[in-house]
C-alpha cells in the first residue's frame, strides 16, 4: 500500500519515474521532483534530540520552497482483528 501511494505522490509532484505501474515500482531512499521543489524521503530514519523509538516513518514529504514536512505512517490492521474489536465493542454496547 505504501509503495503505491509512494509512486501517486512522486507523480504528482514531477519525479521521472522508470515504470508506467505502480505494481513495478521499486521506490529509491530519496526521490526529487523535477523542478528540484519537493523532496520525497522512503524508510528514512529522522534525526532528534532524544532518543525516540521507531522514528522511521514510511513517507517523509518535504517542500524545500515552503518548508513544510510531512509524515506518512501507515498501518492496516489484520482481519481478523478488526472482527474482534467490532465484536468486543458490539458486546460492550449491548451490556451497557
Amino acid at each position: 500500500m505504501c509503495i503505491q501511494l509512494q509512486f501517486n505522490i512522486c507523480k504528482k509532484i514531477g519525479v521521472k519515474l522508470n515504470n508506467k505501474h505502480w505494481y513495478d515500482h521499486v521506490p529509491n531512499s530519496v526521490e526529487i521532483s523535477h523542478e528540484g521543489k519537493v523532496t520525497t524521503l522512503w524508510n528514512q530514519q529522522i534525526q532528534t534530540d532524544r532518543t525516540i523509538p521507531n522514528n522511521q516513518p514510511d513517507i517523509i514529504i518535504h517542500g524545500n520552497k515552503q518548508g513544510t514536512c510531512t509524515l506518512i505512517e501507515a498501518a492496516i490492521p489484520g482481519n481478523r482483528n478488526v472482527i474482534k474489536k467490532e465484536a468486543k465493542e458490539t458486546l460492550n454496547t449491548k451490556t451497557s
